[in-house]
């Protein structure tokens, strides 16, 4: 035995390499002859399958004790092994190399991979994104790069991503050396943002603009596109200096604006979806991609639409007729008011100038009333055309909503759409006879109607007004209309002026009494006033008369 020892290679001492036969299985241990004198012992749980182990085997395995207690070799099949692949490793990493290996468990912040010996695959190295879920690597065998070794410490780091940079970089360049706009390209889609989708097209990351998804109305490019779908994309645009390539998926297809004139010719009438309301108008989508713009002013064309949410809803299926098309700024006019026909094309026919009518007060404002003639089209009463005699300051003093009134049409303006309606029209205007029902001098009665700082106005016959100045009531000073004269009460008053041009007429309650020259003397003074003013001017001549007659 020890010539045979002399006479062989193998150097038996601690921390060396030896091949060895197996010579005997035991549960816990396997004897192995390394042509030692004596035999040495190898654990049984550093083998993969002890069962699969027999006798003859050949195995290599690291001394680690040439001789124990019990006379025995102790011996490392798992310290050879780790030894050998360690010097491997080494080599690998020299020289730029890659390994093979096996995910073993997920650990905090990576993977533990085995190749040899274990080694660390932190996470943001085992992909170009980094996964989520790691447990979906344990078990299977991928090519490494080994980026980094601490002799001393025996670690070892790993990096999978590299790789699969290195292999998109060359792929990178292959398709941006022979793809051309136009190319139909499969892709993956990657990742999702508002404005559009970046789609991987095997190496080469290419942007989806929202804009080229679809002719369509699309909001967010998820509504067609989810992370991980496969689509063929069109290739738009590529930027070889910068990397970046503008994909389209719309380009699969038929631009329907290309012919949009022969499908939709003007006056067509047509039926689509309510896809968006705004404030000026509605858009309404005819078919993909083409959308078309119902201005609010065409929506009624009698009623006043303030905005498009009062009378449509959003996915409302409505039908319109075609007004205008521009096929260059892809914009199509729609109405909706030319499905019915104009009432005003037939308002001048129907309710010509004298016509009397009738109809319902749907409105007061400041400048008059509002008489709906019939669905859609009113007549308005302006507040100068309610009465002959009586100023009227605001068209409440004599109607009020829903009261049912008759009138005469005035005028059309269909240009406008307004028709002028007017109440007094109805009856002659009684200042054109006013000298045979008034004239100065006579006795009248009537009941006070309205008081104002400067007098009162007294209601006659023929709906006509007269004003009583604050001087004419009495003989005594008055300082406040309302301590001698109320609304309502019934007063006797002499006529002192009649001026027909201001369709006005001055009377006095002091000088229902009054003698001719009296009266003589009061009508030269009022005479005196200049045609126009307002009877407010009277209260200076009726101080001055009431002064010249004392």
């Amino acid at each position: 035995m020890e010539e045979a020892m002399k006479q062989s290679n193998m150097r038996f001492a601690a921390g060396e390499i030896v091949k060895g036969t197996v010579i005997e299985v035991r549960p816990k241990e396997v004897l192995v002859d390394i042509g030692y004198k004596s035999e040495g012992v190898v654990p049984a749980n550093e083998f993969d399958d002890i069962k699969a182990v027999k006798v003859g085997d050949s195995v290599n395995v690291l001394i680690e004790k040439l001789e124990d207690k019990d006379g025995m070799v102790i011996l490392s099949k798992e310290k050879a092994e780790f030894k050998q692949n360690w010097d491997n490793i080494l080599t690998i990493c020299n020289e730029g190399g890659t390994i093979k290996g096996k995910v073993k468990a997920a650990v905090k912040g990576g993977l533990i991979v085995n190749i040899g010996v274990e080694a660390f695959l932190p996470a943001s190295q085992i992909d170009i994104v980094p996964p989520k879920n790691l447990s979906g690597f344990i078990g299977n065998t991928y090519e490494f790069k080994v980026v980094k070794i601490n002799q001393e410490r025996q670690n070892i780091v790993l990096s999978r991503r590299e790789l699969i940079e290195q292999e998109r970089n060359e792929k990178r360049g292959k398709l941006l050396g022979e793809m051309v706009p136009g190319d139909i390209r499969k892709g993956t889609v990657k990742n999702i943002t508002d404005f559009g989708a970046f789609i991987d097209l095997n190496g080469l990351d290419g942007l989806l603009h929202i804009t080229d998804m679809s002719w369509g109305r699309i909001g967010h490019p998820s509504e067609i596109l989810k992370v991980g779908q496969d689509i063929d994309v069109v290739v738009l645009d590529i930027n070889r200096e910068k990397e970046r390539v503008s994909l389209g998926l719309k380009q699969k297809l038929t631009n329907p604006w290309e012919h949009i004139e022969q499908k939709y010719t003007v006056g067509t009438k047509v039926k689509g979806k309510v896809v968006n309301l705004v404030p000026y108008g509605a858009f309404v989508e005819l078919e993909p991609g083409v959308e078309g713009l119902v201005h609010v002013t065409e929506l009624s064309w009698t009623k006043r639409i303030a905005k498009p949410s009062d009378v449509l809803k959003p996915d409302q299926e409505i039908e319109a007729v075609v007004l205008g098309i521009n096929r260059e700024e892809q914009k199509i006019s729609l109405g909706v008011r030319q499905l019915d026909v104009n009432p005003w094309d037939k308002a001048m026919e129907k309710y010509p100038p004298g016509t009397k009518v009738k109809g319902k007060i749907r409105n007061l404002t400041s400048y008059g009333a509002f008489i709906e003639l019939e669905e859609g089209l009113d007549g308005m009463i302006h507040v100068s055309d309610i009465s002959w005699t009586r100023k009227i300051n605001h068209p409440s003093e004599v109607f009020k909503k829903g009261d049912e009134v008759e009138a005469v049409v005035l005028e059309i303006d269909k240009a406008n759409q307004r028709i002028a309606v007017g109440v007094k029209q109805l009856s002659e205007d009684p200042w054109s006879n006013i000298d045979k029902y008034y004239k100065v001098g006579d006795l009248v009665t009537g009941q006070v109607t309205k008081l104002a700082s400067f007098g009162a106005f007294v209601g006659l016959q023929h709906d006509i007004d007269g004003l009583v100045h604050i001087s004419q009531v009495s003989e005594d000073r008055v300082d406040k209309i309302k301590n001698v004269l109320k609304v309502g009460q019934e007063v006797t008053a002499r006529v002192i002026k009649i001026d027909k041009a201001d369709r006005r007429i001055g009377l006095s309650i002091k000088a229902a009494n009054y003698s001719n020259e009296q009266l003589k003397a009061e009508q030269a003074i009022l005479d005196s006033l200049k045609p126009g003013e307002d009877l407010v001017a009277l209260q200076h001549a009726f101080d001055a008369a009431d002064e010249a007659l004392k």
